[in-house]
């Protein structure tokens, strides 16, 4: 049977080794693991291109990739809105990461992922977050776009458009990846992996 947590070609970085211990405990599917590293990979990919394009931007980098790396482990639990849409894994996944001893202030991408789209008070990382698990498949929300822009101009001022530019390419430099990562996550199905 086929590892997400093992089989690396190279190409995606692995999980932490506190998010691996959560998804066991969770009994995550192989296809839940093989995204919340393809996320968690990307997240790294779009904090690396921040870095160096805002080398003074304040951001919770460790925040961001546990995010990432945990963000849809609700879906353990209902396993359908793996396939389908759904918001139940949201607030589950939080209690989740919460009753394993995981602080609030990283649980909460378990929500706040998806909470962008109806909610003024996302931080910079809950909108990093949302915008690796939106362009790891090769997609792209101008909405959510310019709600990180706006972020990042909020720290560092400047231009917006200048700001959006570098923005939009680093956005497009990872969303163009979306193919291959989608082939490597369909590989997976809905078994139970261990380590």
């Amino acid at each position: 049977m086929k590892n997400p947590f093992q089989d690396d070609d190279g190409s995606f970085a692995p999980l932490p080794e506190r998010v691996v211990a959560l998804l066991i405990e969770a009994d995550a599917t192989a296809r839940l693991v093989a995204h919340l590293r393809l996320v968690h990979d990307v997240a790294l990919r779009l904090l690396d291109g921040l870095s160096r394009a805002w080398p003074d931007l304040r951001v919770d980098s460790e925040a961001v990739l546990f995010g990432a790396a945990t963000h849809d482990i609700g879906k353990a639990v209902q396993p359908n809105e793996l396939y389908e849409l759904g918001v139940m894994h949201e607030a589950i996944g939080r209690r989740m990461l919460i009753d394993s001893g995981v602080e609030d202030r990283l649980a909460r991408f378990a929500e706040t992922h998806a909470k962008w789209k109806t909610s003024n008070d996302c931080t910079l990382e809950d909108l990093l977050v949302a915008l690796a698990d939106t362009c790891w498949k090769g997609k792209r929300s101008e909405r959510l776009d310019g709600l990180v822009c706006e972020k990042i101009l909020g720290q560092i001022g400047g231009e917006r458009w200048e700001v959006f530019a570098t923005l939009d390419a680093l956005i497009d430099d990872l969303a163009m990846g979306g193919d291959q990562r989608l082939a490597w996550q369909s590989r997976y199905g809905s078994s139970l992996v261990s380590r």
